[in-house]
């Protein structure tokens, strides 16, 4: 199980930021790995027009991504697959980050097995 949560202002222009090409590559980043199943990959956006960034400039932007997967990796494995992950966001980002300050953030949090409950029809 993975699923990818991206928060990200909206003064991103929708073109540059890419966000279906975006998901694509960190879907496929996260299945090449071995270690997530691409039948438990989810990725969903929350555009945020309420937002203030550093000294609240207009064009300074932000997203942030927030990452949940199961338990059963060891840290060093989450580590370099996060860092992959991180490494893909950015590449796709800087174009984006040439053309206005942007922040950006990626977390990736353990879940708790037993208090997790999935069920899927497919």
């Amino acid at each position: 199980m993975a699923h990818f949560i991206y928060e990200y202002s909206s003064n991103l222009p929708a073109a540059s930021l890419d966000l279906q090409g975006l998901m694509d590559k960190m879907h496929q980043v996260a299945a090449d790995t071995g270690i997530f199943p691409l039948s438990g990959i989810r990725s969903r956006a929350i555009r945020c027009e309420e937002f203030r960034v550093a000294d609240g400039a207009a064009d300074k932007g932000f997203i942030n991504l927030s990452m949940k997967v199961g338990r059963g990796r060891d840290e060093q494995t989450r580590l370099e697959c996060g860092q992959r992950l991180f490494d893909t966001m950015i590449s796709h980002l800087q174009p984006l980050m040439d053309q206005q300050p942007v922040a950006v953030s990626f977390e990736m949090r353990e879940l708790e097995e037993h208090v997790k409950f999935n069920k899927k029809s497919f």
